[in-house]
């Protein structure tokens, strides 16, 4: 008998799935897609990455780290096979997105209490246990849907921002934000003797591509950039960015030198040949396992193809470059977490409705999954009678949905695990590096305690 519904199979959905079937809970799993596509995704695979292959830092006592390391400790299964299908990226955790996301298919697809649907999802029953891990494509009329189930907590259904409704909300509800993908390369259209292997500050292995500008060659960039004609907005668009996600051509309007001190960032990044660090630096990544394509770091861009084509072949190593994707602008739907939903990621107004991923306004592939774990745990929890707890304030888990549950409603953006959002500790400590390295101890320690309490302890995730 089917317990738990899950609308969509991304990275929040397909981990929520797997929480819920590994606590003896049947999930029946809906994903529109082959029938329904979106602008972004390429395939039908399930967790399929869309704007990068990172999953951020993996250095110990950072909040990335943090964050990874309870998803691990609370038997996440993305997580174990993001690290079975890694690629080299310094002290970054990079997958290859094609195996990560057929690896993530056969785990999900193959578990006998979850059943697969592909089809789309248009209406809710908010009777009905269910959690809406749609991500920030959600479908039109599942949108429509959100607006009609949010008009109980918030007046005129503006706890839920779309530019695809028509007719958009006033600016302090004005909620939606455009997301950008970076552009692809084959790595043998990259001119290797005009570049150089290194990780910034010598950090885990020399795997980034890094492709050195003088200052004439910076400018030149730079001109042509800003120069460089946008694909044009379309009526209702107001365009509204990620400020960590900022497309090139919008850093560079903010200052001549703002990509210096961006994406381009040359400090820590030495040139072995000359001793010295460039003016500039543009750094490529690896795609996959082959090592057959690389994709630009921080190049997103809302740029025509052909002038993509033309700018970035001034870039060093790069002006005979085969693109295998330009980057692009694609639209980001979430809810007024706030407003609408209680720390256990439930609907105020509709409790057996949950909401995890980045629809739920978090920002980041692990924070989309680590949002489907704890949404999971919570619908096993209601599923089988129990009551369910939110995490710690202290952990990251608990330190990030209590961000976005508690956060000013009118003034809502999506967020990242950042140790800004972690209580402060109750003395001061100056040295920074000693204050996260508490920081994570104290994190880990409360959320361990927590599992315990919650007799949550991870079992064995893929095999």
């Amino acid at each position: 008998m089917i317990q738990v519904r899950i609308i969509g199979a991304g990275l929040a959905g397909s981990e929520a799935a797997w929480q819920c079937a590994r606590r003896g809970v049947a999930v029946e799993l809906f994903e529109m897609r082959p029938l329904r596509t979106t602008p972004a995704h390429q395939t039908d695979a399930f967790a399929e990455l869309v704007c990068s292959n990172s999953l951020k830092s993996d250095s110990e006592n950072t909040a990335p780290w943090l964050l990874k390391e309870e998803m691990r400790r609370a038997g996440s299964l993305l997580l174990e096979i993001a690290r079975a299908t890694t690629v080299p990226a310094g002290h970054a955790l990079a997958v290859d997105r094609t195996k990560f996301s057929r690896r993530v298919t056969q785990e999900i697809s193959r578990d006998p209490l979850i059943t697969i649907r592909r089809e789309e999802v248009m209406q809710v029953e908010p009777g009905r246990l269910t959690i809406i891990a749609t991500g920030p494509l959600t479908s039109d009329a599942l949108s429509q849907e959100i607006v009609r189930l949010s008009s109980a907590s918030v007046p005129n259904g503006e706890a839920v921002a779309d530019p695809s409704l028509g007719k958009a909300p006033p600016p302090h509800n004005n909620l939606y934000f455009y997301d950008s993908i970076s552009p692809i390369v084959e790595a043998d259209s990259i001119d290797m003797s005009k570049v150089y292997l290194a990780a910034r500050y010598d950090k885990g292995s020399a795997d980034y591509i890094n492709c050195p500008m003088s200052k004439d060659e910076y400018d030149r960039f730079y001109d042509a950039l800003l120069a460089a004609q946008s694909v044009e907005e379309k009526d209702w668009e107001n365009l509204n960015y990620f400020e960590s996600c900022l497309p090139i051509e919008e850093i560079a309007r903010r200052g001549r030198d703002t990509l210096r001190f961006g994406p381009m960032k040359p400090v820590g990044l030495k040139d072995p040949r000359s001793g010295k660090m460039p003016y500039a630096v543009v750094q490529l990544r690896q795609e996959n396992l082959r090592a057959d394509s690389y994709n630009l770091v921080g190049f997103q861009n809302h740029l025509k193809f052909g002038e993509q084509a033309r700018v970035l072949s001034l870039i060093p190593g790069l002006e005979h470059a085969r693109f295998l994707r330009y980057g692009q602008i694609h639209r980001n739907t979430y809810i007024n977490a706030p407003a609408l939903l209680s720390p256990t990621l439930q609907m105020k107004a509709h409790p057996n409705v949950l909401f995890a991923g980045q629809i739920c306004g978090v920002e980041g592939y692990v924070e989309s999954i680590a949002t489907g774990l704890m949404a999971g745990m919570h619908a096993a929890a209601l599923a089988t009678g129990a009551e369910p707890a939110p995490p710690p304030r202290a952990s990251a888990f608990g330190s990030l949905i209590h961000y976005i549950t508690h956060a000013e409603s009118k003034n809502f953006q999506p967020a990242n695990i950042t140790f800004d959002l972690l209580p402060a500790l109750d003395r001061n400590v100056r040295d920074r590096k000693e204050r996260h390295r508490l920081q994570c101890e104290l994190a880990l320690r409360e959320f361990g305690d927590w599992l315990r309490r919650n007799a949550l302890q991870p079992a064995s995730a893929a095999s």
